[in-house]
């Protein structure tokens, strides 16, 4: 394992396994971090122990790679790149970090063997709802500490956010301005086109996942010649942190299987 570090501008992150191991990459979502890959990654040193290199890494704006931008897509794609340091991977995004995934995948296939998305905002689509917790947040005003404060109570309901101790709460407050950043620029147009996606595609979704975000990963493997959705029974969109090992029995190694390096 590689201790964790940054390189240059590039955000925190840390490797596990081997070092000249086929390198996978998980990608976080909007307000997360790479704590909260952990246990994919683990399920899948479990399934495949000593083969693959891990990579997490807490994104620009967030956890240990905070700053103050800016938070665009094009640094987002940078940021990913000179992580895979010319590496040939296999990238499995969240949420945004889907749409993260897919736009690297896409402006430089060169270095994407094969992807695997969960459940990521096509916000700039006419028929996506305008009254996500996204597009509430982004909409609350001035303050990107209290859009952030919207977000989380959206995502974890209000009893959750008031039992977290106030410094977690104000160290989600400080990531506002990365989550306004990247949810705002994905309103205004499409970060990937799907007829650029070349590899082998997973584009999944839990059955108890909003309706938008079903329609929203059916419509993208419906489009892409040779791609799989899944649905995962009994999941909601904290599926790599509540159901991991369905996730990655059921999205990661079958597509994992799929690729060549």
């Amino acid at each position: 394992m590689t201790a964790p570090r940054s390189v240059g501008h590039v955000p925190w992150y840390a490797e596990t396994g081997p070092a000249d191991g086929p390198l996978v990459v998980l990608v976080d979502g909007t307000m997360d971090r790479a704590a909260g890959m952990l246990a994919l990654a683990r399920r899948l040193e479990d399934r495949r122990p000593d083969r693959y290199c891990i990579l997490r890494y807490d994104r620009r704006g967030y956890g240990r790679s905070s700053h103050d931008g800016p938070f665009d897509m094009a640094l987002q794609v940078d940021d990913l790149v000179t992580l895979l340091d010319g590496r040939p991977a296999v990238v499995f995004g969240h949420s945004y970090g889907g749409n993260v995934a897919l736009a690297v995948a896409t402006r430089h296939p060169e270095q994407v063997r094969g992807v695997a998305i969960y459940e990521s905002p096509q916000s700039w689509e006419p028929w996506w709802p305008r009254r996500t917790a996204g597009a509430a947040a982004v909409e609350s005003g001035d303050d990107p500490a209290v859009a952030a404060e919207v977000f989380m109570r959206r995502l974890v309901g209000d009893a959750r956010w008031e039992s977290l101790p106030e410094r977690t709460r104000a160290t989600r407050r400080a990531e506002g301005p990365a989550m306004v950043g990247e949810l705002g620029e994905l309103r205004l147009g499409a970060p990937w086109r799907s007829d650029d996606i070349t590899m082998p595609l997973v584009a999944a979704a839990g059955e108890r996942a909003r309706s938008h975000h079903r329609e929203g990963m059916a419509r993208l493997a419906a489009a892409v010649p040779g791609a799989d959705y899944v649905e995962l029974l009994g999941c909601g969109h904290d599926a790599p942190t509540a159901a991991p090992d369905l996730f990655v029995d059921q999205i990661v190694v079958p597509l994992l299987d799929r690729c060549t390096w």
